[in-house]
């Protein structure tokens, strides 16, 4: 039995995004009827939609006729979870709104998934990932060579969503085996872009610069070498950093690169070019350098690495062959995810009966889904981090638990305030045995510990999970490495550009040119969604079974969890869109474009909307169905673009629209924060950091309708909370006292002379995600 054994969910949903957030916990047993409309899912020749729709029973209805209509409220009925996508206004209409269906069932958990947001403005659009980057500013995020717009070959906030779509749901489920009462849960594409990018702002602070496509840094970066391949080098911290200056032969310089990252970067670029890449992995390799190749993802995903990590799975599609698929991305060991069937038709009925409601207790006035359950946050830089984050933004009590030299990455920069808010610090030095006991007495009074040590450290700190279990049985342990606990690279350090480098990201963002890092830490915050929702799993779980258990998850299955579609992969499977330099978009008619005062994003998808756009801008289109395939460079598309700069952008955005044309204006990064909907749509919050003044950030990841949602603490200075948090546990104070004056705890005073870790020479701070 799995963690949602039992859980009967009914999936509206198409595309990704709903399909997806189904498939984890589907993976996890729960009992899973996708219902289509008679044409099917909208991507059902999507090669990812055989991933998205495994282990699910499929039925066509069509929900405008009275007789489908009313077997799907049959479904709903006996069903604990029912999810939809659908635009605003049109589940009222069908009478499959949350307000409906929750009176009539007040045990259902009524997920509700809309591409954009909630209201109306926007509400017209169809669910494309670019014109939500482009509303949300996430495309001017990207880092770019000019001041243009970057589209996103992978639609990363989509698969955000997906992933906070399936721990919000498994997080109303957990509260609702205490309350008994059922809710209605939100997860928007404002709450996947939110924790996929995770923007904030210190308002007394300056902007940020934006990022370089190969990085800014001269020690991470991208470098080309000698026969014109490429790899990443990836060392983060300065011991890293100096290790390979002194292995590259240039350790005389090592004080004048820290001095100067211009020189540094330009002294290394000429060096990389000295030897192929190869010698140089080889070399690095010897010296335990952290680096990676630039690869395909086709030839990850069917490599070794991937192989020996178990996360290929092979099954039989009756139409297409033999499919390959990713592996569910994280290992529980007492109740384990599983792909246990590729989508079939569902014979005959459900099998289902209606629900029984079990009332139990009403929730408390600001209680959260996940109120009462306490996490220990070993974590680091951004994976490990936050996780806990995500968690603490459902409600957890979360504890960031960091040694004398502190989390590596900390510093007052935006991304250290929005990896680690909503926690309590806690300085505690592991290595001492007083240290240690205390972190005992806190583990047999929590729930969860995580983790994103390397292989072995745990064991050395006498802190590993079959010594915690002795402690508490009751424990769920999570820890993150790079490449996972099997195979020959598992003791390797790991950090998400190399992640993405061989995973081939860098590579499709890239398409025929030199490869692009991508600014969003993509294998980080995957990791980190992905575990909120593995540990929510085990919450679950531990409520039927009564025990805890021990979960592992890596980068490198995250390195495939944000492009499970890309890699799905079978005989005869279409090509992926690629990228380009400044990529502005796939085709003539999806892409960007610049106007009189800025830029747009628009999407045609049908003769219908070719031909609208031609009307609207005055071009002369004979061929619609040729328009659609027309390249994004090419003779269509500079007349789409002389057009278009002859308009203001609002102006040009109104007149496409009013064509049935979708269409929708790029913001830059900054023009967001003053988003009139984005602020509307309470995505953005502004809260109070005790030294640096007024924050802007996102608000929250998922919204429910009877509990609440959202951070309730500022991210902690180092140790500000240690003696609160001993109090808490039952230390008495001479003993918490006698802790300070050993050491073995510390505070903000106590450690204010400590220097801490550089993330990065000569970086500024401006640090991107490691694990």
């Amino acid at each position: 039995m799995s963690a949602f054994a039992g859980v009967r969910i009914v999936d509206f949903t198409q595309g990704l995004a709903g399909p997806m957030a189904v498939m984890l916990l589907g993976d996890f047993e729960a009992d899973v009827v996708k219902v289509e409309p008679p044409g099917g899912d909208r991507l059902k020749d999507h090669p990812g939609y055989i991933a998205w729709n495994r282990n699910k029973r499929l039925l066509t209805l069509d929900l405008a006729n009275d007789t489908d209509s009313a077997r799907a409220l049959e479904l709903i009925a006996c069903a604990d979870v029912a999810l939809f996508d659908h635009a605003p206004g049109r589940l009222k209409a069908l009478g499959l709104d949350a307000a409906t269906l929750t009176e009539r069932h007040p045990g259902l958990i009524h997920a509700w998934m809309p591409p954009f947001g909630t209201g109306p403005e926007w509400a017209d659009l169809p669910p494309h990932h670019s014109l939500l980057a482009a509303l949300t500013g996430t495309a001017f995020r990207q880092g770019a060579y000019a001041d243009q717009p970057v589209h996103l070959i992978l639609p990363l906030c989509q698969y955000g969503q997906a992933v906070m779509g399936a721990a919000a749901i498994g997080a109303a489920l957990y509260e609702r085996a205490r309350s008994g009462q059922g809710q209605a849960v939100v997860v928007s594409g404002l709450h996947g872009m939110s924790e996929v990018t995770g923007p904030v702002r210190v308002l007394a602070g300056p902007s940020l610069p934006r990022a370089q496509p190969l990085g800014a840094s001269p020690s991470y970066r991208l470098y080309e070498c000698a026969d014109g391949r490429w790899l990443f080098v990836g060392t983060l911290f300065a011991n890293f950093y100096q290790k390979l200056v002194e292995v590259m032969g240039l350790g005389d310089r090592w004080l004048a690169f820290v001095a100067d990252p211009l020189l540094a970067r330009e002294t290394l670029k000429a060096e990389f070019l000295t030897r192929p890449r190869d010698e140089w992995l080889a070399l690095f390799l010897e010296h335990a350098i952290p680096a990676a190749p630039i690869g395909s993802r086709g030839d990850w995903f069917a490599g070794e690495c991937v192989g020996e990590g178990g996360l290929r799975l092979t099954l039989e599609h009756p139409e297409r062959g033999p499919v390959h698929m990713p592996a569910p991305p994280a290992r529980l060991s007492v109740t384990p995810a599983s792909v246990r069937s590729l989508a079939r038709p569902l014979e005959g009925d459900s099998g289902w009966t209606p629900r029984e409601p079990i009332l139990r207790r009403s929730s408390e006035a600001g209680e959260q889904p996940l109120s009462g359950v306490r996490v220990l946050d070993l974590g680091t830089v951004i994976a490990g981090a936050y996780a806990g984050a995500v968690l603490a933004n459902l409600g957890a009590e979360v504890i960031k638990i960091e040694p004398p030299e502190a989390d590596p990455f900390r510093s007052d920069g935006a991304g250290f305030l929005a990896y680690n808010r909503g926690k309590r610090g806690l300085g505690l030095d592991l290595k001492l045995p007083a240290a240690r006991a205390v972190f005992y007495q806190m583990a047999r009074q929590a729930d969860v510990v995580v983790d994103n040590y390397r292989l072995g450290v745990r064991e050395r700190l006498g802190i590993d999970y079959p010594v915690l279990k002795e402690i508490n049985p009751r424990l769920i342990s999570c820890s993150i490495t790079a490449y996972g606990r099997d195979g020959s690279r598992a003791p390797r350090p790991g950090f998400d550009p190399l992640l993405q480098a061989e995973g081939g990201m860098m590579a499709g963002q890239g398409g025929a040119g030199e490869p692009i890092l991508h600014t969003i830490p993509v294998n980080d915050v995957a990791t980190a969604g992905i575990v909120a929702f593995s540990v929510i799993a085990a919450l679950n779980a531990r409520e039927r079974t009564g025990e805890g258990q021990e979960i592992v998850t890596s980068l490198m299955a995250q390195s495939l969890t944000f492009q499970l579609g890309e890699v799905t992969t079978y005989e005869g499977r279409p090509p992926n869109d690629i990228g380009d330099r400044d990529c502005l978009g796939v085709r003539a008619l999806h892409r960007y474009y610049p106007c009189a005062d800025g830029w747009i994003g628009l999407v045609c998808e049908t003769e219908g909307e070719a031909r609208g756009l031609a009307a609207a801008l005055g071009l002369a289109i004979p061929d619609a169905t040729a328009a659609l395939a027309a390249p994004r460079d090419g003779p269509l598309a500079a007349a789409i673009e002389r057009a278009l700069l002859a308009l203001p952008r609002e102006a040009a955005v109104d007149r496409l629209r009013r064509a049935g044309v979708p269409a929708a204006p790029a913001v830059r990064a900054l023009e967001a924060y003053e988003s009139e909907w984005l602020w509307g749509e309470r995505f953005f919050d502004i809260w109070r950091h005790p030294r640096l003044g007024d924050v802007v950030s996102v608000r929250a990841f998922a919204d429910f309708s009877r509990t609440s949602s959202g951070y309730s603490l500022p991210t902690p200075d180092l140790g500000e909370h240690t003696a609160e948090v001993l109090q808490s546990i039952g230390v008495p104070p001479g003993e918490i006292e006698a802790l300070f004056a050993t050491g073995a705890v510390f505070g903000r005073e106590a450690v204010a002379a400590r220097p801490t870790k550089s993330a990065r020479p000569g970086d500024g701070g401006a640090a991107l995600a490691t694990i």
